[in-house]
């Protein structure tokens, strides 16, 4: 399997300092578009047995490589039918903490970003309408060490993740 990285960069390592192989990458990039896969599946994919991959998943899990598991839900279905980018651009005196905190309360924001430029953060935000992206923006506007946001309304989802709808 060809898998996103080349063998061209420095090697990846896990934090006992034991580097990530091709195999190892091949488990991540099966276990990103599937994350419900058999160790046996898995296995016949990589071309090992499944004690040897039940192995490296534990130890990819060990290291704090692999993180979790998630199941990957339509917004769409449970009635979250607007997705915006919102930049959020800090006042001059700004309390990081207390915008992160701020924001980590609000269940629109669904991920955000601390990112470089004109915006000190970027969020993904799901609602259920314009109305609630609208009150939603306006909550935005309110957290102290907010000067203002810059939002832009998704159209379309032509895929998210990384595994870009490969799988």
């Amino acid at each position: 399997m060809r898998g996103r990285y080349s063998t061209a960069h420095p090697a990846r390592h896990l934090r006992e300092g034991h580097a990530i192989d091709a195999v190892d990458q091949q488990l991540i990039d099966l276990l990103r578009a599937n994350g419900r896969a058999s160790y046996a599946e898995l296995a016949r994919r990589v071309g090992l047995s499944s004690p040897a991959v039940h192995e490296r998943v534990g130890k990819l899990e060990a290291a704090g490589v692999i993180t979790g598991y998630r199941a990957v839900v339509d917004p769409a279905a449970v009635g979250l039918g607007v997705t915006a980018l919102v930049g959020v651009i800090e006042s001059d005196s700004v309390d990081e903490t207390g915008i992160e905190e701020a924001l980590a309360a609000m269940p629109e924001v669904e991920d955000c970003w601390r990112v470089a430029g004109s915006e000190g953060y970027v969020l993904k935000v799901r609602v259920t309408d314009i109305a609630a992206l609208e009150t939603t923006i306006s909550a935005l506007n309110r957290i102290k060490g907010v000067a203002r946001t810059r939002t832009t309304v998704v159209l379309s989802t032509k895929w998210e993740g990384r595994h870009g709808g490969e799988g």
